[in-house]
């Protein structure tokens, strides 16, 4: 589960994190009276689940109600990057002098946790991690013991932290440590940890991401999640309980597992497609949670084609045929073409149960992504020329 930053930052404030004082907003006349309260100068957020939110329009820095009402006027209601701002939070400015990252996340290659700091501050650290790797100081963490004092001072003097503030830096990589560890997080960050004049720090942004199959230990963020959900689509995952992310493409993708969802993206892409969702309908789906499946990816108007890739084990192929089946047959035109690849557990039954008249069928998964491919492909071009 994805925390909104509003969310994430009460989270942190609770911990004790510095954070600029700021109120959540969700029409223009709540923006103006919240800037007003908070004091100008203001930084009026988006609050959507996408990085480079400054650059794409979604901030914007104002100084009186004039600008506050302009910025309210252009940021709510538009589309960033596929999501809708419907609530922005009115928070006050920082005039720093530095920007830093800090975070905490698994590094799955060493089995181990890992905390980061980062002198370049204030971009994606993925883009930094790209271009310059030696930019980003690393300290991997026995979960056994938590991190040590000594760890947080290490990564701090390795990342080149300034003296007057490595301090109060490696208090706040610890306390991130720390929420990483008892929220059961995923992805804990800060981007900017922003330097005052003052020598004070502050943490600007936040983003906090948690562990799903342990909501049931975070009582007080699972009563969040709906409000967390960033759009229907989001939402209708969360109560078919399926693992979701929308991407930017127009190949809707279902699979069991995550590896062979995966496995798919990366055909589509390699294939020259564009991947428009990660679903994993888990294993042992039934025909209704696989009629849910396509309920989820017809929903998205972005989806051109379809492409289903199930492999049986616990999954049994004419069990996924029946569910395709019952799903298909509930419209009187399908609203977009469903390509299939059934492997392994009674996957020969379900190629015979499966209605021709409504799928595509395909033996490989090579031949089902390029299908898939080809149908969003001459769809694309179809709509182009009306």
């Amino acid at each position: 589960m994805r925390l909104h930053e509003y969310q994430a930052k009460e989270v942190f404030a609770e911990a004790g994190m510095p954070i600029p004082d700021s109120e959540l907003a969700e029409t223009t006349d709540e923006v103006v009276e919240a800037a007003g309260s908070v004091g100008y100068p203001v930084a009026v957020k988006a609050q959507v689940h996408v990085g480079g939110r400054g650059k794409a329009g979604g901030i914007e820095l104002v100084e009186n109600d004039e600008e506050a009402r302009e910025a309210a006027e252009s940021i709510l209601g538009m589309d960033l990057k596929g999501y809708t701002v419907d609530r922005v939070l009115v928070e006050a400015a920082v005039d720093f002098v530095n920007e830093l990252y800090v975070g905490v996340t698994m590094d799955r290659g060493e089995g181990k946790p890992v905390a980061m700091v980062s002198s370049e501050g204030g971009v994606e650290i993925e883009t930094v991690a790209e271009e310059t790797p030696e930019a980003i100081a690393r300290e991997h963490v026995d979960p056994a013991f938590g991190m040590h004092p000594y760890q947080a001072r290490r990564a701090v003097f390795d990342a080149g932290v300034d003296q007057e503030v490595a301090t109060d830096v490696a208090s706040v990589l610890t306390t991130l440590y720390q929420l990483w560890d008892d929220r059961d997080g995923s992805d804990v960050e800060v981007n900017p940890l922003m330097i005052t004049s003052d020598d004070e720090v502050v943490a600007a942004d936040a983003v906090m991401n948690i562990d799903d199959d342990a909501l049931f230990r975070q009582p007080d963020l699972a009563d969040i999640e709906e409000s967390a959900y960033e759009n229907d689509l989001e939402a209708k995952a969360g109560e078919y309980g399926f693992d979701y992310v929308r991407l930017d493409g127009n190949v809707g993708i279902i699979g069991n597992g995550a590896g062979l969802v995966m496995t798919t993206l990366d055909l589509v892409d390699y294939y020259g497609g564009e991947p428009a969702n990660f679903l994993d309908v888990g294993g042992g789906a039934k025909a209704e949670r696989i009629a849910n499946a396509l309920d989820m990816v017809f929903s998205d108007d972005n989806v051109e084609s379809v492409v289903f890739n199930i492999f049986g084990g616990i999954t049994r192929g004419d069990e996924v045929a029946k569910g395709i089946n019952n799903a298909l047959e509930q419209f009187d035109e399908i609203p977009k073409p469903v390509v299939v690849r059934l492997a392994g557990t009674n996957s020969e039954e379900g190629m015979e149960i499966l209605n021709a008249d409504l799928v595509q069928v395909e033996e490989t998964l090579e031949g089902a992504v390029q299908r898939a491919v080809e149908n969003a492909d001459s769809a694309s071009v179809t709509e182009g020329s009306r």
